[in-house]
């Protein structure tokens, strides 16, 4: 156990991701063995590798600060809310065909159980790919170029939904939407000055109101997908084009805190 942690102290970065994954496909195995139903997949799985990894590094602190920054430039509220309306009702406006006859409190409820469940997307994920990795890529790469590195290992770790029953509704379009919408959940947070609890209103937002919400089924589901898809290639390109400082230098409110660590030298006393 102690060389394990050593290994996880020398290589925090690696581990975050190893445990992401072996925890996450966990189910994966007796899902195909018919043992677990629909469920091939645990959504937790970054928040734990997250916690797990930070505790050995003694970054918790740095972690938890993240996950109550509130204190961040207004608009950052205004894009973290609006962002996500725009694309799905624009999405909807554009396809057309949509009943648009849903709850109001349907709506509210899920959006508070959203920020409490763990084992939904925003809560499970959030600490993770944005609070624990995105900072540490940022101090190896250039911003867009970890964007790019963590799109690509969150894609992936999607990969499960794909087979799944309960994932047939995201299809190969959400492994390359999931790419793609990184590069603005990245710009958000660096604007955001590191504030995880900005991704997390992002990102339970976006999840709140789908095509389904709307009333949309069977292919129709698939097809707004693909425009959503298209809506958010516009709105990465758009962060990278017009706003050009926030792929440059990396805000140091961004940079992760690791402990400092204190050097002892033994203090030799001579005898006169």
């Amino acid at each position: 156990m102690t060389s394990i942690a050593a290994a996880v102290r020398r290589h925090p970065l690696i581990a975050f991701f190893v445990l992401a994954f072996v925890i996450g496909w966990s189910p994966w195995p007796f899902w195909a063995a018919g043992l677990t139903g629909n469920t091939n997949f645990l959504p937790i799985a970054p928040l734990i590798a997250a916690l797990v990894v930070a505790a050995l590094t003694g970054s918790l602190r740095d972690l938890g600060s993240r996950l109550i920054r509130w204190r961040v430039p207004w608009w950052c509220y205004l894009a973290a809310v609006a962002l996500p309306l725009i694309v799905i009702f624009a999405t909807a406006g554009i396809y057309g065909g949509a009943s648009w006859k849903f709850v109001w409190a349907d709506i509210a409820i899920l959006f508070a159980l959203r920020w409490i469940n763990p084992l939904d997307g925003p809560l499970g994920e959030e600490p993770g790919w944005r609070g624990f990795a995105l900072p540490r890529l940022d101090a190896i790469w250039s911003p867009l170029m970890s964007a790019a590195v963590l799109g690509t290992f969150a894609a992936i770790w999607h990969l499960p939904l794909v087979f799944s029953t309960e994932g047939n509704t995201v299809g190969w379009i959400g492994l390359v939407s999931t790419f793609v919408i990184t590069f603005v959940y990245c710009w958000l947070f660096r604007r955001a000055n590191g504030s995880v609890l900005l991704v997390l209103l992002f990102h339970i937002v976006q999840g709140t109101i789908t095509p389904e919400t709307l009333g949309y089924e069977g292919q129709d589901v698939d097809r707004m997908l693909m425009l959503g898809f298209v809506a958010w290639v516009v709105v990465a390109l758009a962060t990278i084009v017009f706003d050009r400082d926030a792929w440059r230098a990396t805000p140091r409110a961004v940079e992760p805190v690791e402990p400092r660590r204190v050097l002892t030298t033994p203090v030799v006393q001579q005898s006169l």
